[in-house]
């Protein structure tokens, strides 16, 4: 099975059309529940979340010294601390990753220029961390759940599990 969770609308729209294209098994197209914001605006001709992971923003500050990995509605959070690090003179780059299938099946060299290997690596999820060493590391950070899930609005339940900006901000430092 293939799980797709894109970011924003645009997301939305390239998995879907990969979804329509897909012919050799099912696919599971994972939304949020929440409002999210629009982080892309390009409607590029390519499909970039067909790749599976994608370099969303780049270091503009300098050299890339970390990546930051999101999936879903926890790219904006991505972004946030993005801004945070690059105003401090960290150069990040924030990786969009829709569907981790997709991206494990990309060429070698695609794959290690979008993990950014050499680079500070923390994942953001609003779930277990389980898994995602294949992409941050066995050294890299991860800002997620620790604990079984609760209920409420999105905004409250992400602040109750650490799940910010500042967090992410956080454990980035904290490895650089």
């Amino acid at each position: 099975m293939t799980v797709m969770r894109p970011a924003d609308g645009i997301e939305t729209i390239e998995c879907w059309e990969w979804a329509l294209e897909h012919r050799t098994g099912p696919v599971a197209l994972v939304f949020a529940r929440q409002v999210v914001p629009a982080l892309r605006t390009d409607g590029a001709a390519e499909n970039r979340s067909a790749r599976g992971a994608y370099i969303l923003q780049d270091a503009a500050c300098g050299p890339r010294r970390a990546t930051i990995f999101a999936t879903g509605s926890e790219v904006s959070i991505a972004v946030a601390a993005r801004a945070v690090l690059e105003a401090e003179g960290v150069g990040t780059a924030v990786v969009s990753m829709p569907s981790w299938e997709l991206f494990e099946a990309q060429p070698a060299d695609y794959r290690a220029a979008v993990i950014g290997r050499g680079t500070v690596r923390v994942a953001v999820e609003a779930a277990m961390k389980f898994g995602w060493e294949r992409w941050i590391g066995e050294d890299g950070g991860f800002v997620g759940m620790s604990s079984f899930g609760a209920s409420g609005p999105a905004d409250e339940l992400f602040r109750h599990f650490g799940i910010t900006p500042e967090k992410v901000v956080e454990e980035v430092r904290a490895r650089l």
